[in-house]
């Protein structure tokens, strides 16, 4: 890591060449990240692509085993009991006590970052409010759902307001309102100037919420940029459709071939057929054009854009590729080290 004293490049979160193994494994190959202050940065990838590792690192909780980072101006190799002070983290599991009732929790944070009994108290009924989790305040939090944990936990995270935040999946779990009710929370902190790394599987979440997204695949980027350009970048719209006869299912897939950019994705299971195509709403209607006119019934049809999963793909050719077997050596690699940094 870089020496304590060398002076951070200006970021609110800056990685330069990061590296972290386990074993043979290689989770983060040479990571670089910069998030200014205020803004939003969303890590994509499948599992096991290095997301919750950069996370981890950056938050003190795994050391690094190359290259540098540096938290709201601190070196976090060098100072990570002031990184800690600075920072708030919502992992991928609610990290909360199931015996405390939710505001007993937050008073708990509250007082470990030492804000006073009173001071952690009034924290503690606000997020609570905030959260819409007022009338759970004083039920032991085992009575709680996945989705009141989960909004818990992020209350957590909070308590000490901090000035840079990271998100490791916060929605997982999560119906849809509940997602959206985060989403607003998310949006309020960047607007008081909150930065934020989050890390998420859901493109609309990306979407949504960040100025700019790092594309990663075993440890390293892969590509950069906004929701928008890595879209453009992975390619054309999908025309997807369902057909009512496995018999017309030929027929059909020659008319969609005829139109596409780079062949026609079957499953023939579901009769459902998938086709880059230049041209958008025009393509399509020239397309049910044909079709009709070969009398080929459908029961689905519809223009998309590119997912999280066609970026992906698109970028790599493939899909992750970690066994049981490495995810194992990961995890017993991982608690290692978590018993090292508590000691």
């Amino acid at each position: 890591m870089a020496d304590a004293r060398t002076a951070p490049p200006e970021g609110a979160i800056l990685t330069t060449g990061l590296v972290k193994r386990y074993g043979d494994l290689t989770a983060l190959d040479g990571l670089d990240l910069n998030v200014p202050e205020g803004t939003v940065l969303a890590l994509l990838g499948p599992n096991w692509a290095g997301k919750t590792t950069a996370v981890r690192i950056l938050t003190t909780l795994l050391p690094a085993d190359g290259g540098s980072a540096w938290v709201a101006g601190i070196d976090v190799a060098a100072d990570p009991d002031e990184v800690r002070r600075r920072i708030g983290l919502s992992g991928q599991y609610a990290a909360v006590d199931e015996y405390l009732t939710g505001t007993e929790n937050l008073e708990m944070i509250g007082r470990l970052y030492h804000m006073g009994k009173a001071p952690s108290r009034v924290r503690a009924v606000e997020l609570m409010e905030r959260f819409d989790l007022e009338d759970a305040a004083d039920r032991p939090v085992k009575t709680y759902s996945g989705g009141m944990r989960r909004r818990l936990d992020l209350a957590g995270a909070l308590v000490a307001k901090p000035s840079v935040l990271f998100l490791d999946e916060p929605t997982t779990g999560l119906d849809p309102a509940g997602r959206s009710d985060m989403w607003d929370v998310i949006r309020e902190l960047v607007g008081q100037g909150t930065t934020l790394l989050l890390t998420t599987q859901y493109m609309e979440e990306a979407d949504l919420l960040a100025d700019e997204i790092v594309v990663i695949d075993h440890g390293k980027c892969i590509e950069r940029g906004t929701a928008d350009e890595l879209k453009q970048r992975a390619g054309a719209e999908r025309i997807e459709l369902v057909v009512n006869s496995a018999a017309d299912i030929p027929e059909a897939r020659r008319v969609l071939a005829a139109y596409s950019l780079n062949g026609v994705q079957l499953d023939e299971r579901s009769r459902r057929m998938t086709v880059p195509v230049p041209g958008g709403a025009d393509t399509l209607r020239q397309v049910l054009l044909d079709l009709d006119g070969l009398n080929i019934g459908l029961s689905d049809v519809g223009l998309r854009r590119p997912t999280l999963d066609d970026v992906f793909l698109s970028l790599t050719g493939h899909t992750a590729e970690w066994t049981q077997e490495d995810e194992a050596a990961v995890d017993a690699e991982t608690a290692h080290e978590h018993e090292e940094v508590l000691r």
